[in-house]
């Protein structure tokens, strides 16, 4: 009997190929989201520096206008970036969560193939079986015909 071959192995290649770049494509996101978590830390300890200047800059016997004013300013700029940052962090979620659904799809396709390899190998073992027991009956067979 010939060798045991899957008919669909170049397709299943073709599906774990697209399922290593759905995991690359979602490790891509997964990293710009801990880069945008980052830049979220920073604008966080730079709002909390704001708050310094802003504080010091009005203790004291002399008010420093200038300052609160450039502070003002700053603080504004700084909103903006986090507004910014949560739009960006709405749209990479939405995006972390499609790749994930590519990657399970196509986890799921190779998944299938490999159980359709998996049967189609047991199927070919069993009839490869039967076929050696078939034989050796035969062989047993012509061996008591020709012991007699």
């Amino acid at each position: 009997m010939a060798k045991y071959k899957f008919r669909l192995a170049t397709l299943q290649k073709v599906r774990e190929a697209r399922r290593t770049q759905q995991r690359q494509a979602l490790a891509e996101a997964f990293r710009a989201e801990q880069v945008l978590s980052e830049s979220r830390v920073a604008l966080t300890a730079e709002e909390a520096e704001l708050r310094a200047i802003q504080r010091s800059a009005s203790e004291g016997k002399y008010l420093n206008v200038n300052r609160l004013l450039e502070a003002q300013r700053y603080e504004m700029l700084l909103k903006a970036r986090g507004q910014e940052l949560a739009k960006q962090a709405t749209l990479l979620a939405a995006e972390t969560e499609r790749r994930r659904q590519l990657l399970v799809e196509a986890d799921r396709d190779v998944r299938v193939l490999e159980l359709l390899d998996e049967r189609h190998r047991e199927e070919h073992n069993r009839r490869r079986q039967r076929l050696e027991l078939k034989q050796l009956d035969e062989a047993a067979l012509n061996r008591r015909h020709t012991a007699f």
